[in-house]
């Protein structure tokens, strides 16, 4: 980290379009300065210029426009400068490397972001039931795929949580064999909606299937949950459950 008072400034000049060991200089140059530590770097191009071979390079110039002039500066104590510099003369390569003597008035500071709350961490455990529901991509309900009416009328009905699966190989009464292939429409293939929820609000939610799916399969399953999550913390360390029963 840099400190107030005397400081070096360098400066290196290449082309865009110059490389080293296959990869961009200038992109060799940022990660050897970022991995040995120098407090910070900018990379910025030029739209026009000419060099040591005095050809003339312009953004508009559509042929030679990926041979822009690049600069790179950072400034560092001179001890860190003279322990790099042998390194960047060699990554440089044809370029040119400036130093200037200049005085830091202010270092740059690292903003610090506000420290995170630790969430508090929460098992659940119970009963509850699984609804899986299999039928056909092509099925619609009123002018809309089925799967998707059928999730936005859980939602609408407060079922906890449902997943599409998509299948990609299978058969059913039919026993036509369907698979997803390149050459398939993405349309064709069977669908199957999982979700959990309790006895009573899946059970409810049944007739409401009974009347949008024409032909599937619907199954039920008894299902233990065990469910691991996160619940923020004020700044008291208390859940907002916990917070609400301290201020009765």
């Amino acid at each position: 980290m840099l400190n107030p008072g005397k400081a070096i400034k360098v400066t290196i000049y290449l082309s865009e379009g110059a490389t080293h060991h296959g990869v961009p200089v200038y992109s060799s140059i940022l990660d050897f300065l970022f991995y040995r530590g120098v407090a910070g770097a900018t990379v910025t191009k030029g739209i026009a210029g000419f060099g040591a071979d005095h050809h003339m390079h312009a953004s508009n110039l559509v042929d030679i426009s990926d041979h822009l002039p690049l600069k790179i500066e950072f400034i560092d104590t001179r001890e860190k400068v003279d322990a790099l510099l042998g390194k960047l003369n060699e990554l440089a390569g044809t370029g040119l490397i400036e130093m200037q003597e200049t005085t830091v008035a202010k270092p740059a500071q690292a903003t610090k972001a506000a420290k995170p709350i630790q969430p508090a961490h929460l098992k659940i455990q119970g009963k509850a039931q699984m609804m899986r529901i299999y039928l056909s991509e092509e099925d619609r309900w009123n002018g809309k795929p089925l799967y998707k009416a059928l999730v936005e009328a859980m939602r609408a009905n407060d079922i906890a949580g449902v997943t599409v699966y998509r299948g990609i190989l299978g058969y059913g009464a039919h026993r036509r064999v369907h698979k997803e292939t390149p050459l398939l429409s993405s349309h064709h293939g069977s669908v199957m909606l999982s979700a959990i929820d309790t006895v009573e609000k899946l059970r409810a939610f049944l007739p409401l299937v009974d009347q949008m799916l024409e032909e599937g399969l619907v199954v039920f399953s008894d299902v233990d949950i065990i469910k691991y999550a996160y619940r923020a913390l004020d700044a008291t360390g208390l859940t907002a459950s916990q917070a609400a029963g301290a201020a009765e």
